[in-house]
């Protein structure tokens, strides 16, 4: 082999090496979206079990790992403590209602921004929702929220 053939070899073997490396790269990609649709997919319908068909009982059995952590300090922990919690809501608010603004995943993290009414004429609150999700299952949550005002300093809506 003479060294003009040799320089040919070192630059095939270097660019299927840079192909390789952008398909296992690229396939890493699409799993990552495939696992964040999934988790976004699955906590949409798990929040309209909860909030919207209020079908504690289907999202308890379908919707919250085990080892299910809150981190709302007025819900309680755990995954009992959490279903109870709902099941008790559905009863006292039984008109309550959501309706989702936007939602987005990243990894194993899945945001909700939500305008909830306890009364169909309730002005309602702003909700954010953040859940860490478990095969497919929400395993960790974190929210916050504030009442929608009657009066703004300014023309922009909270949602």
């Amino acid at each position: 082999m003479d060294i003009g053939t040799k320089n040919v070899s070192k630059y095939i073997s270097a660019a299927v090496l840079v192909l390789l490396t952008l398909v296992a790269c690229q396939s890493g990609d699409d799993a990552q979206n495939i696992l964040e649709e999934s988790n976004l997919k699955k906590a949409v319908y798990c929040m309209e079990l909860l909030e919207i068909k209020l079908d504690v009982e289907t999202a308890d059995r379908e919707c919250f790992a085990k080892s299910y952590v809150q981190h709302v300090p007025y819900v309680p922990d755990g995954r009992d403590a959490v279903v109870s919690f709902f099941a008790a809501r559905v009863v006292k608010y039984p008109e309550s209602s959501i309706e989702l603004k936007r939602a987005a995943a990243d990894g194993d993290l899945v945001w909700m921004h939500l305008h909830s009414k306890r009364t169909p004429d309730a002005r309602g609150s702003a909700i954010i929702h953040i859940f860490r999700m478990e095969d497919g299952k929400f395993a960790e949550h974190w929210g916050v929220g504030q009442p929608v005002p009657e009066e703004s300093v300014h023309d922009n809506t909270m949602f």
